[in-house]
Order: structure tokens, then sequence, then C-alpha cells
């Protein structure tokens, strides 16, 4: 609900303050007193595109605040999560229009972006008159209207659900089929690849050995001659030999002649044939490794060159030919498995797409059923506001199908019978059509819920016994919320809970508009005053009071 606008140095309105009330809320006041820049300031808070200059002459700014008190389910809670803005139970949006063109707002005392304020403005206002576009003439809300007059809100949860699965079960099979195309179009490749890499079989490292295998053995024969040569220089016909003999030397002359300096040489001796025979056993296991088969090192060749040839081939690392063979086996056998897997995918869409079927069906009888009992209810509507002779149709036609199901969805309009049917705002006269969307209003009322309805000389055109009929209606639509009507008509604005008079005067050189709550007797007075103009007569106020009583 809309609790309070505060203006300042808005077009001719210098500093303004409305509490607004639930119930019918009616502005009366004669044209061009400043009520169409009550709605101009209102929409500009809410971030709607208007007027480009809203800045009161000789001000550096205009400033709107509106306040809103917001249920703990309204709509308006889940729009702020979404943008990060702080949730309360009082929603203050304020918005500042510099003379400069500058344009900036708050939400909650937080900056926010005019894209914000529409999409909160969708949950707070509706606006109703006969320039509207973004309510009930637009053709491309009336599904949703319908769906929510029919309360069809579990039938179109099913249809989402559907449509989704079925999208994703087209995407698999799409995806799918790209894929096995692909394949399919390097088979002779992938199959000469995999017998290739299967038949040599290289396994990661095995490059770096072979090469230093074959280095080895390709210079064995000179390394072996050197290996000998230590060999023999180290063995028994050599150093450990000669050692050897030393040793027994010494010991044979220390038993024969108790010399106590022998014992040292002794002992050293010892110790040098032991690292000596190690040595030889070193020397004797690096001969056995270059003990070769000559057929082994040309093997080894080939097997290197082919292993190079290979990674030269799909231009890689001769370690990674194992994991590239791996990859086009998997490839291959996707090959060899992708019919099955092509046909259980089709089998998936083909469920997929029956269950959206009957989700979609089962969402088109509902709505023609919801149609059927929308064209009654308006029509019982219409009667009252002197349009019994009119014909309202909703009309279902089949489009492509979509997350919303099948159904293209528009209200359209007769004035006579007999005469072609058309889109509401295209058929109907001025003063007709602010009757069908007051008739189609009452009847979709229920969908409103937690907004704030404003309409703006809904009641052009009419008089008499059908601004009365307006009037009733309006008061029965604002029974549970809150309605805000711009009026001229004086049936209309005696139904109201609560009026205020728009007036235009000048002060100081300066034409400013001024907004007056009224009580009782000044209701009076001004609903006299649209009864019979500038002079308020006696009968004109016993008519308004007449009005007023009714």
């Amino acid at each position: 609900m809309l609790r309070s606008l505060d203006i300042r140095d808005i077009l001719i309105i210098d500093r303004l303050e409305l509490a607004f009330q639930p119930g019918l809320n009616v502005l009366t006041g004669e044209t061009g007193a400043g009520k169409s820049i009550l709605l101009d300031s209102l929409g500009f808070v809410l971030g709607w595109r208007g007027r480009a200059e809203l800045v009161r002459a000789g001000a550096e700014q205009g400033e709107v605040v509106a306040v809103f008190d917001l249920a703990p389910d309204h709509p308006a809670r889940a729009v702020l999560d979404e943008a990060g803005l702080p949730a309360e139970d009082e929603l203050i949006l304020r918005r500042v229009n510099r003379s400069d063109g500058r344009k900036t707002a708050w939400i909650n005392d937080r900056r926010a972006s005019g894209e914000v304020l529409r999409q909160l403005s969708d949950t707070l206002v509706e606006l109703h008159g006969q320039h509207d576009d973004r309510g009930l003439l637009n053709p491309r809300g009336h599904r949703a209207l319908l769906d929510a007059y029919g309360g069809h809100d579990a039938l179109r949860a099913d249809v989402r659900e559907t449509w989704a699965a079925r999208r994703k079960a087209a995407a698999a099979l799409d995806a799918a089929t790209r894929a096995l195309d692909e394949v399919r179009a390097e088979e002779d490749f992938l199959r000469h690849a995999v017998a290739e890499l299967d038949a040599l079989d290289p396994q990661p490292g095995e490059d770096a050995e072979l090469d230093t295998r074959r280095r080895l053995m390709q210079a064995a024969e000179r390394v072996r001659d050197d290996v000998m040569r230590a060999h023999q220089a180290v063995g028994r016909d050599g150093a450990e030999g000669a050692a050897g003999d030393a040793l027994r030397w010494l010991e044979g002359a220390a038993a024969t002649a108790e010399i106590e300096a022998i014992d040292a040489p002794v002992a050293a001796l010892g110790r040098a044939l032991i690292e000596l025979g190690d040595a030889l056993s070193g020397i004797e296991s690096v001969l056995d490794a270059l003990q070769f088969d000559p057929r082994e090192l040309e093997q080894a060749e080939e097997r290197l060159f082919e292993i190079r040839r290979l990674s030269r081939k799909h231009s890689l690392v001769p370690d990674d030919l194992a994991g590239f063979a791996s990859d086009l086996r998997d490839r291959l056998a996707a090959l060899d498995g992708g019919e099955q897997d092509l046909e259980d995918r089709r089998k998936a869409l083909a469920k997929a797409e029956a269950a959206y079927d009957t989700a979609a069906t089962a969402l088109s009888e509902a709505r023609r059923k919801a149609a059927t009992g929308l064209d009654a209810a308006v029509m019982a509507e219409l009667a009252p506001l002197k349009l019994d002779r009119a014909v309202f149709t909703t009309t279902m036609t089949e489009e492509a199908p979509g997350p919303e199901g099948r159904d293209a969805v528009a209200f359209t309009v007769a004035t006579n019978p007999g005469a072609p049917s058309g889109p509401l705002n295209k058929i109907a006269s001025g003063g007709e059509l602010s009757r069908f969307l007051l008739a189609l209003k009452v009847c979709l009322a229920g969908e409103s819920s937690g907004l704030t309805m404003i309409f703006d000389e809904i009641d052009r055109g009419v008089g008499g016994a059908t601004a009365d009929a307006v009037g009733r209606r309006l008061e029965s639509l604002a029974r549970d919320g809150q309605v805000l009507v711009v009026t001229h008509s004086p049936q209309v604005a005696a139904r109201g809970g609560h009026h205020w008079r728009v007036a235009k005067a000048v002060r100081d050189e300066a034409t400013l508009s001024t907004v007056t709550p009224l009580d009782t007797p000044e209701r009076v007075d001004e609903i006299a005053r649209m009864l019979a103009g500038d002079t308020i007569t006696d009968e004109a106020r016993a008519a308004a009071r007449a009005l007023l009583g009714s």
C-alpha cells in the first residue's frame, strides 16, 4: 500500500506531502490544476519513463519520496532480495532529478538503478487509463491475466517443468548427434591410428630408456676394451695379485722375525685387497652389462624410430602417445556404441515431448474453460456500464510451444453485435475503453493482491447512472486494498473513502499546485462544484449531499 508521497520542486509543485489511506482515494480538481503532475511524480519515483524535465523553474533539483507498507509475503521483497537490498516492512523510495538532467535513486537509503525501481513498481502499483500500455491494454500480459483468473499456477508449473526436461533431452540428443557425426567423419583415421598405436604399444618413459640403451650399445666395444684393461690392471695379473703377493711376503717375514713395525703395512694391505675385490666385482658387473646381441641394437633403433615417427605424426611428445592411444580408443568405442546411444536419447526426447504435450494440453483446456468464465463475468459487468450491446471475447490461438504452453491469448471486443472484434484500444472509443478496462479489472481483481491500483480519469466520457456504476465498481475494488482515482465525475468522487482537491494558485508571480485533504463539508462543496461549475448553488450542495449519502 502507498502510505505517503512527498514531492519537492517538481514542475509547479514546490512542496507537497500526501498521506494516502487504504480503500478508495479520489483526487479531483479543475483541468490543468496539476492532477497529472501527481501521477508524473509517482511515476518518476517508480522509475517509469516520462517527462525529461521535471525540476521546477528556478530550483536546483526536484525530489520525490514514496513510502509503501509491505506485507510479509509481498512480491516486492523478492525483487529487493535479488538486488541485494534490505527488505523491511516499510519501503522508502527516493529519487532526485537535478537541473542538469542527472537522476539518482535510493531504495531504503541504498543507491539503486532505475531498472530496479521499475521492477519494484510492477509489484507495487498498477496504472489503468486510456493511455496505459503497461497493464490491461498490453496483449503480452493477457495470458498471465487469464492464468491468474483461472488459478493455473500448478498447471503452469507442470508445463514449465516438462518444457525444461524437453529442452534438456533435445539438447542431449543434438550434442550426441553432432559428436557422432564428428567421429564418423574421422572413422578411417581413428581405426588406422588405433591399429598403428596398438601394434607399437608405446609406453611412457620408453623413448628415454631406448635412447640410453642404444647409446650404450653403440659405444659398447670401445667402452668394453677400456673396462677389460681396468679388469686386467686390478685383477690377479695386476694390482690384486701384486698386493696379495706383498701381503704373503710380509706375513712370512713377520712369522720368521718378530718385527712389530710389519703389522701396520700388513693391515693396510688387507684393507686394500678388500677394496680391490670390491672394485673387481664392480668392473665385472660392468662387463656383464656390456654384453649384448648385435640384433638387440638393431631392434632398439627400429623401435625408437617408430616411436619418434608416430610422435611427429600426431604432434605429440613420445611419452604422450600411450594416453593419446587411449583417447582414440574411447572415441572409437563411442562410434561403435553411438547408434544405440542415439536411439536411447531419441526415446528420452519422445518421452519428454509426450509429457510436455500432456501438460500443455491440460493447461490449454483449463485456459479455454477459464476464458469462457471470464467472458461471462465481463459481459455481466458490461450491462450496468451501459455496454450491454458490446461483446467481450477472450481469444486463444495456437503458437509455437514454449515454457508457458502453446496458447496465445488476447482480450478482444466488438462494440455492437455483428461488428468485427479487435484489440481493446483499437476498437473501443475513449469512454467505452475506460468502462471495458474497469469491467475487466473488476473480474480480475483477485490477481492484484498487494498492488495499489491507480485509475487515471477512467470515467472520462461517462456520466449519470453509468458514472455511478463506475464509482460503485471502483469502491468494490478498493474494499480489500487501495485504489487511487483521478476523476472529474462527481458520482465517482462521492464513492471515495478519502478525498483530495487539487488546485492551482499564483503566489509571488509563480504558479503553484496544491493538494488539500477534504473533510465532509469541504467534500460537499467540491462535489457541488463538480456538479454545478464555478457558481455553487444550494441545489448543487443538496445534490452533493445526496450523492455522498447514497
